[in-house]
């Protein structure tokens, strides 16, 4: 593997535009049956080679308001927000998101699955299929008891060995306050749905390192010449000649003046530059909708008008709760000094344990709602249950659990302890768009995810609420709640946040709320809704017909060789952090390529066109029966080695709730947000 700044060659097998994880897998997965190809990976950000910060999970925090390794993509002012321009951060690093995520070990519902395959009529891409991929891709370090997992992949899943206290007073609470549901030794088992449990992490159980996709899938493996991967360049647009594409236009970051590269494929050209870069990529080539690219006189290639649109992402919220003395929290450890810090970072050095090899997550559940909760929703979202989820008893309206800090910025004071209740929906029926603004490769996009632009997410995330109170409230280590991290409610109203001495019992009755209690939550929701980091869907995998980008063999429709592999493929959403989802589409994606490789095929779409953007030949019609809209990755840009006591970041773009910032937003911009945001 060659790590230059500089290509090694003018030619190359395949090119990947961008390395985020869903490229670094392919490449590699593809070098192992065949080290021969020559491979080229071109990556934004720029390698993570044992930095410290990337590999030491308690680290994760402080990466989250750091433009240095993420984009701010700013999406417009949402009525639907109460005027705010909502942020959704993306990785920018080789690996993507995998080197700075949350390590939240989530796997989607077996039906979210088949529905790619079914409704959405992408032949090979049900849950039978994947489900042998996600258990290729892992090493399980726990027990097994569904059958569903793997133990000799590369990348390692495991429970938390301690800082379990906020999750294990969770797990006892929910026991007494709702029986009905019960606990499962393991809720991310494709099948398991509204049953409590312990939340594994994607955490090297022996080491305690962060089990991310560069450190498993490339930069372990023995040195080939022939894999290229050329950091801090971004790719413009994809070289297309006789109707096949034969190369990419790139540039550098570091060094603009130097002007336009070409890199040429002869065989494919993979987009896999996430969410919202490969969109761009597409519609700076000519390929997207005839109304965007005559904004900027790009002559049309193909006309697709599906690129860019179908966005889709997960909406998400914490709340904060006072805590007991004497608790364990990660509140020193995502927002302390480096004195502070001392202690646990000579720890983990010496053992790969303690508090630095946590996430502080160890518990919840993928919750569904029973009649008596439907009510208290809309008309049309309890017409949505019956179409979409009642069915699908694996499919969960709401992810829930406890963190073991504060979120949002330092805690109100490090004297007192204080955890978090969150919750995100698992498919939200309000999807958006990302689209170029410029034939600027560096230009911020025009971005608008749509966040509870449809009314029935607002009364999924107000029982979210309502619910995850509750169960904090039962919580043996509860002490009360932080006004300001709540809605505004009357002073005088039932609602109202209160300082307790203990916690509530399990036959307590619950908070009633009236309809100014209702209000005040939604306003408070409008106010504080957020990201889950999970964006996807801008290139989707489905018949061109109903807006699709590419097939069901991951092809461009109307261009020979060019295929997309990320996030922006999904056709549907998934109830599950996107991780898992991106890993199992980049070893997809190896054996597509490969299969390709093997019978010579010219990889194009079976939805052929000409050159002139007529259609020849139509996809089959599939019957779609319904519409529910998620992650991406990109890139990174750190020095090699450095300690994580260089450049500490207090703010949190993660649940960013308003800011107008550019998509370069400084750390220093973000986190004095932040530091206003918390005091609010």
């Amino acid at each position: 593997m060659s790590l230059s700044s500089s290509p090694q060659a003018a030619q190359y097998d395949i090119i990947f535009a961008g390395g985020g994880p869903c490229s670094c897998i392919a490449a590699s997965r593809l070098l192992e049956s065949d080290p021969s190809l020559k491979i080229l990976i071109i990556e934004y950000g720029s390698h993570v080679t044992n930095e410290t910060r990337h590999v030491q999970p308690g680290q994760f925090m402080r990466m989250q308001a750091d433009g240095e390794v993420l984009h701010f993509h700013v999406g417009k002012p949402s009525a639907a927000l109460g005027g705010r321009s909502p942020i959704v951060p993306t990785g920018k690093a080789v690996g993507g998101a995998s080197v700075v995520n949350f390590m939240m070990y989530t796997r989607p519902a077996a039906s979210d699955y088949n529905d790619w395959e079914n409704v959405y009529g992408n032949q090979g891409w049900g849950s039978d299929s994947l489900i042998a991929l996600a258990k290729k891709a892992e090493t399980y370090q726990e027990e097994d008891s569904t059958g569903t997992h793997g133990f000799d992949g590369p990348i390692k899943v495991s429970f938390a060995p301690d800082l379990t206290q906020i999750g294990d007073a969770f797990l006892d609470a929910v026991q007494e306050y709702d029986k009905d549901r019960g606990i499962t030794d393991d809720i991310n088992a494709f099948y398991n749905c509204n049953k409590y449990g312990k939340w594994a992490r994607y955490i090297d159980k022996n080491t305690g390192r962060r089990s991310d996709v560069p450190h498993h899938y490339i930069y372990n493996k023995p040195e080939n010449p022939n894999l290229t991967i050329l950091t801090q360049r971004i790719v413009d647009s994809v070289i297309i000649e006789n109707g096949r594409a034969v190369g990419v236009k790139y540039q550098s970051i570091p060094h603009p003046q130097l002007g336009e590269n070409e890199a040429r494929a002869t065989k494919f050209v993979v987009l896999g530059a996430g969410t919202f870069g490969s969109a761009a990529i597409l519609e700076r080539s000519g390929i997207g909708s005839s109304k965007v690219l005559q904004q900027f006189n790009i002559p049309q290639v193909v006309d697709l008008p599906g690129v860019g649109e179908n966005y889709m992402d997960h909406m998400i919220i914490f709340v904060p709760y006072r805590g007991a003395k004497g608790i364990e929290t990660m509140n020193e450890i995502f927002y302390g000094t480096e004195k502070q810090l001392e202690e646990h970072d000579q720890l983990w050095w010496k053992t790969g344990q303690g508090l630095m090899a946590h996430n502080g997550i160890d518990a919840g559940i993928r919750i569904r709602p029973n009649r008596r909760d439907l009510e208290e929703m809309t008309p049309s979202m309890q017409q949505r249950w019956e179409k979409f989820y009642a069915d699908a008893p694996d499919r969960p309206l709401l992810l829930m659990g406890p963190m073991a800090s504060f979120i949002g910025g330092p805690p109100p004071s490090f004297e007192e302890n204080f955890f978090s209740l969150g919750f995100f929906s698992g498919y939200i029926a309000s999807t958006g768009y990302s689209h170029i603004s410029s034939t600027d490769p560096r230009a911020t996009t025009d971005f608008h995810p749509g966040f509870l632009d449809h009314p029935d997410d607002m009364s999924v995330l107000r029982w979210g609420y309502k619910k995850t109170r509750e169960l904090a409230r039962c919580m043996r280590c509860y002490r009360g709640e932080l006004p300001s991290g709540h809605p505004a409610f009357n002073a005088k109203s039932a609602a109202a946040a209160v300082f307790d001495d203990t916690p509530h019992t399990a036959d307590e009755p619950d908070i009633i709320y009236s309809e100014d209690d209702n209000q005040r939550i939604e306003e408070f929701i409008r106010a504080r809704v957020a990201t889950s980091l999970h964006p996807c869907g801008t290139c989707a995998m489905k018949p061109r017909a109903d807006g699709g980008v590419v097939d069901e063999r991951l092809n461009v429709y109307g261009v020979e060789g060019l295929k997309v592999s990320d996030c922006s493929i999904f056709p549907g959403n998934v109830s599950a952090n996107t991780y898992n989802t991106a890993i199992v589409i980049g070893e997809k994606a190896a054996l597509i390529i490969s299969e390709d490789l093997k019978r010579g095929a010219q990889s194009c779409s079976e939805d052929h066109i000409s050159l002139d953007g007529n259609v020849a030949g139509t996809s089959a019609e599939v019957k779609m029966k319904h519409s529910v809209g998620v992650h991406a990755s990109t890139s990174m840009s750190v020095t090699k080695f450095s300690s994580y006591s260089q450049s500490y970041s207090f703010g949190v773009s993660f649940g960013i709730p308003s800011i107008g910032l550019g998509a370069s937003a400084s750390t220093t911009q973000i986190s004095t947000v932040w530091n206003s945001v918390s005091q609010q």
